[in-house]
């Protein structure tokens, strides 16, 4: 099964990227911030000068450069075609490592923040018809979609769970769709019944599923009997990832700046490569972004991303160098 992967909201990293990666990145300020269910809020971000903000379509994320320090990755949940306001939601995260907390709690309108992107790697493509399924938070990168879907003339149909009606976001919004618009709150309904809900394969049709990890590892099951590439996911996190396949170091040959590295057990490549002053860009630090991929030259890769396909992998031409190591003694890329 051949999915397309990036991550959200609970992607964080503790430091920044070194300087001069070549990443835009615009600082906006926060016009309007409304809690829509318990636990979620909605910021509404715009440029200072009122200038239009760079398009992008459903499915698409931006990184919050928070003033903690800690980068956090939200979908963009609003309307492309208003092109002067972005739209983020953001859940109060149980486990918060600082990001979700420093939104709800200091966070403020009139505040500015700095912002990168926008990224899509959770795209809508055409089909003649679509089933989404989302858990919770999940349904941020979604919602557009279902405006989308409706321009294109698409069939289609939402089925939204979360743990109770009042902290599930945008029912108001939702409730304009009518009855293409199922929702699960499960503390009434119990859990989403994937068996029902993906029981006859459809040519034609496309799932797209955002959420978290077990929704995510559930619908994947599921899917397995449908045609292939039918299915489109969004992670939040990477999966535990196994032990390396090489746990002696590595070389990694910087092809374009002259350098050569040793990449030791336990260490990064983007972390050495950045150490050595070798120009790298990366946001996730997770393996679920796509924002590290790096072109292999040479060698064998040990990929331990939740971006890239099974197809991708095996072509052995790319790879996530935040998480992802060699399988061989050496490496050339194009760094």
């Amino acid at each position: 099964m051949t999915a397309s992967v990036i991550t959200s909201s609970a992607a964080s990293r503790d430091r920044e990227p070194a300087a001069g990666t070549g990443e835009a990145e615009l600082r906006l300020r926060v016009v309007g911030k409304v809690a829509v269910a318990r636990g979620v809020v909605v910021l509404e971000l715009t440029a200072p000068n009122g200038r239009a903000l760079p398009a992008w379509s459903p499915g698409a994320h931006v990184d919050l450069v928070l003033g903690n320090g800690l980068i956090r990755q939200y979908s963009l949940c609003g309307d492309p075609r208003r092109n002067t306001v972005w739209r983020i939601g953001v859940l109060r995260e149980t486990d918060s490592r600082g990001g979700s907390a420093y939104v709800h709690d200091v966070l403020q309108a009139g505040d500015e923040v700095r912002v990168r992107g926008p990224r899509n790697n959770f795209p809508l493509d055409t089909a003649q018809r679509y089933v989404f399924v989302a858990g919770g938070i999940g349904v941020t990168p979604i919602l557009p979609m279902l405006a989308e879907a409706e321009r294109r003339g698409a069939a289609w149909h939402l089925y939204y769970g979360g743990g109770s009606r009042d902290s599930m976001a945008f029912l108001d919004e939702l409730a304009g769709f009518g009855d293409r618009v199922t929702l699960i709150p499960q503390d009434v309904c119990g859990l989403l019944d994937l068996d029902a809900i993906l029981d006859t394969p459809a040519d034609g049709t496309l799932v797209y599923c955002c959420g978290p990890e077990g929704l995510l590892e559930a619908v994947t099951r599921r899917a397995e009997r449908w045609p292939r590439d039918t299915l489109r996911i969004e992670r939040f996190r990477n999966r535990a990832p196994a032990e390396p396949a090489r746990a002696a170091p590595f070389e990694v040959v910087c092809e374009l700046s002259g350098v050569t590295l040793v990449v030791g057990p336990g260490e990064r490549i983007v972390d050495v490569a950045e150490e050595a002053g070798v120009g790298v860009m990366y946001s996730c630090s997770e393996g679920t972004c796509g924002t590290c991929e790096t072109a292999v030259l040479d060698g064998a890769v040990d990929h331990r991303d939740a971006y890239l396909t099974d197809e991708q992998r095996a072509a052995g031409d790319r790879m996530m160098i935040c998480v992802s190591r060699a399988a061989g003694p050496r490496l050339v890329l194009d760094l």
